[in-house]
């Protein structure tokens, strides 16, 4: 069990938890959550939305009961975290462009400062795509080279790519193939997955995907795969 250090509303349905963690995190991966003992049956996998100084962010969305229980957590109590898990991003040492659509811009942050961390002279592109109400914006423009945002349209209709630029993206399957058809072939393309997932050990397969390489499992294999590897 780990102890809850903060667990916040921070926008409608959208909650902002820290919980203390000591171990090894990269940008991408995710961990699966747990507040309840037989109701809901599954844990729920939650992506890391910021690393550092010992706490771990997750940023999600109240979607059903699983999440409703996370969300009424309080300061001090105490959750099950199983990982990390998953394949995250890769180590990009260059420009990027980054990608998110709604709850799917929450694991871009840790990667946005952790690359800025580490490559702090290159330049970074981030676009983000909301419904109906923004969140986080300014903690993203905080590292960001420059953040472009969109509400209630559709973010990949103001994407532009340059040479030499990778890009990362997260967000639902409609957005993620949106990204496909507007950057580059030329261009790096990794795009982060959501998937139901029940075990996130890749045993159960219960988020196995087809792929051109056979089936893959989103929470083993990835959730981050290559363009290549998706065959988009």
């Amino acid at each position: 069990m780990a102890l809850i250090k903060q667990n916040k509303k921070i926008s409608e349905n959208i909650f902002l938890m820290d919980v203390f963690y000591d171990g090894e995190i990269f940008p991408g991966q995710f961990f699966m959550l747990r507040a309840w003992d037989t109701d809901p049956l599954l844990p729920r996998p939650i992506s890391v939305h910021d690393y550092h100084d010992g706490v771990v962010s997750f940023l999600y969305q109240v979607v059903g009961k699983g999440t409703r229980i996370l969300s009424e957590l309080q300061d001090g109590d105490d959750v099950s975290l199983v990982g990390p898990l998953g394949k995250g991003f890769p180590d990009v040492p260059g420009d990027i462009v980054l990608i998110g659509g709604g709850i799917g811009t929450a694991p871009l942050y840790y990667l946005l400062r952790d690359h800025k961390t580490n490559y702090p002279d290159s330049n970074v592109r981030v676009y983000l795509g909301f419904s109906d109400e923004s969140y986080r914006v300014d903690q993203f423009s905080e590292f960001a080279d420059d953040v472009i945002l969109d509400i209630g349209g559709f973010i990949t209709e103001k994407v532009t790519v340059n040479a030499g630029e990778t890009v990362l993206a997260c967000g639902p399957d409609i957005m993620l193939r949106a990204v496909s058809g507007v950057v580059p072939k030329e261009n790096p393309l990794y795009l982060s997955l959501e998937a139901r997932m029940a075990c996130g050990l890749g045993v159960c397969l219960g988020c196995n995907i087809e792929t051109p390489l056979g089936n893959r499992k989103v929470c083993k294999d990835g959730p981050v795969f290559s363009r290549e590897e998706l065959g988009l």
